[in-house]
């Protein structure tokens, strides 16, 4: 069995948003540096409760606290939105807000991923990666 997934972003959120569904309070996924710099912004932004990359063989393994047990999750909504087959790019200015200002985009600069309001304020554009509410 193959734990390859062609697009790890979409491969992490879907299983953070199915762990919601069924009520779990964490996951276990195969990690990255995409994988980790993705959920460090979620949990920077206050949707997760913990972050921690366990080094196993081959691979390691990230481990992601949604919420503590007994409390609900913080995220509501969570979508990728740039795909890979068609991605999706914006300028500092142009960098769109969630909900009013009270969800966050998650942004790949040139300086690494950042939230939208992170990227806006250092005025870096680059490839809108996912949406969170």
């Amino acid at each position: 069995m193959s734990l390859q997934s062609t697009d790890q972003i979409a491969d992490l959120i879907t299983r953070i948003r199915n762990a919601i569904l069924v009520g779990k309070t964490e996951i276990r996924v195969p990690t990255s540096k995409l994988k980790v710099a993705v959920a460090e912004g979620l949990k920077k932004g206050g949707y997760l409760e913990a972050v921690e990359v366990e080094e196993a063989k081959p691979r390691g393994i990230l481990h992601v606290t949604i919420n503590k047990a007994g409390e609900i999750a913080k995220i509501n909504e969570i979508s990728k939105v740039s795909k890979p087959g068609r991605r999706v790019y914006a300028a500092a200015d142009e960098i769109p807000k969630v909900k009013s200002g009270r969800g966050i985009v998650l942004v790949s600069t040139s300086k690494g991923i950042m939230s939208g309001e992170e990227a806006r304020k250092n005025r870096l554009g680059g490839e809108i990666l996912v949406k969170v509410y």
